[in-house]
């Protein structure tokens, strides 16, 4: 008899010697079956409703692949614009006989076919030394975009909201101070001064800088545009995105060159005159439309309009000209299937100072870095043609008349 240890062990191999018996008998089994499976004489035939129910696996496939495919389509945004950003024979019509020559043409050139205007202002004066697009530049204008940043620094710098410096928290980690704002077009930064100037505040200095008013001394023609008398809804972004986009506002080139040319001079505000003979010319007279009080804030927001230039939103500007300080401000922006890129900008130069603001109208290839290469050419020719060493054609002596009345 088997005892302990021995009887263990012979009922262990009984049981692993059935074990494999029953494995051959099944993986027999199994190679068996699968052979006769695929037999030439054997054909599969699926039951009626295993192919209704392939026939609706496949048509599921098929629709939830399209789905798929719409539904990544309305995920990205494609904004579709309905005006060209190109045109022929932007000039006709300009009225050119008392313009500067040099500048004139190196506008020109440098607009090429694009669908826009250059003005160009001489910012000591207030004459248009040249107009090219006179039809679009004299128009009711546009929404500013980005531009606007410019007044509303001024505006928030002058009611000590904050100083160059003053870091401006856009989130748990990230803040910004103005000169990297101006630099890089940072909109969140501009919608939080915007909102704690409030509404009436950021109106008032716009209308300060001369927005919402003609800018021209009987210029023929010129409109006004136009600056909300409230602030747009909440729900299309209030007073924040009016600071930050200029949603809500129509500015004309004129308008922005005003301005720009009163932070260029250290805070007068010309009207502008854009004479149409050699006769007016001979007799200008620059008219004073009242001084701003912003020459301590100008050095708070050049280093903003250079570094836009240097590093940032305007750096195309120098793909073509680097040999003057250029200090500007971009925009981009879009409305009712037109996109519009601005660019204003003046010389820091002791001679030939001007200032030169770029407005195209279109669609996808239209943007404030377009409008700031086009601006680099513009100066590229003027430098080439010595501008910056005699500057423009101005009559001498030419005593200053202080005009106060609106008109």
């Amino acid at each position: 008899m088997f005892r302990g240890p021995s009887l263990s062990r012979l009922i262990l191999a009984v049981a692993f010697l059935t074990c494999v018996f029953f494995t051959s008998v099944s993986w027999a089994a199994h190679i068996t079956t699968h052979a006769t499976s695929k037999s030439k004489s054997q054909k599969v035939s699926e039951s009626q409703r295993t192919r209704r129910r392939l026939h609706h696996l496949a048509r599921s496939r098929s629709a939830s692949v399209t789905r798929v495919s719409t539904t990544t389509h309305r995920r990205r945004y494609y904004e579709r614009f309905h005006m060209s950003s190109f045109a022929e024979d932007v000039t006709a019509g300009d009225i050119t006989a008392g313009e500067d020559p040099v500048v004139r043409q190196a506008a020109v050139d440098a607009l090429g076919n694009m669908n826009g205007t250059v003005v160009a202002i001489e910012p000591t004066s207030g004459r248009v030394l040249a107009m090219v697009n006179q039809k679009l530049a004299l128009s009711s204008g546009a929404q500013p975009c980005s531009t606007i940043k410019l007044a509303v620094a001024l505006g928030a710098l002058n009611e000590g909201v904050v100083s160059r410096d003053t870091e401006v928290a856009l989130g748990r980690r990230s803040r910004i101070n103005m000169t990297e704002a101006l630099a890089h077009s940072n909109n969140a930064y501009f919608e939080a001064l915007g909102r704690e100037l409030g509404f009436d505040k950021v109106a008032y200095y716009a209308h300060e800088y001369g927005l919402g008013e003609l800018a021209g001394y009987d210029i023929p023609g010129e409109q006004e545009g136009n600056y909300p008398d409230e602030a747009i809804p909440a729900q299309l972004g209030g007073v924040g995105k009016m600071c930050s986009y200029g949603e809500g506002i129509s500015m004309t080139p004129l308008q922005l060159g005003a301005m720009v040319a009163a932070i260029a001079n250290g805070g007068t505000l010309y009207y502008l005159q854009h004479p149409t003979t050699p006769e007016e010319v001979a007799n200008f007279q620059p008219r004073v439309k009242r001084q701003l009080d912003i020459a301590p804030l100008i050095p708070e927001i050049s280093d903003g309009m250079a570094g836009a230039v240097e590093y940032g939103t305007a750096r195309s500007l120098r793909l073509n000209f680097s040999e003057e300080e250029i200090l500007g401000k971009t925009g981009t922006c879009s409305h009712a299937g037109t996109r519009f890129g601005w660019f204003a900008s003046y010389a820091n130069s002791s001679v030939g100072r001007i200032v030169v603001v770029v407005f195209l109208q279109g669609g996808r290839p239209t943007f404030g870095p377009k409008a700031a290469e086009i601006a680099g050419r513009m100066y590229r020719d003027m430098y080439d043609h010595n501008f910056f060493v005699s500057g423009p054609v101005l009559p001498p002596d030419s005593a200053v008349k202080t005009e106060t009345t609106t008109q």
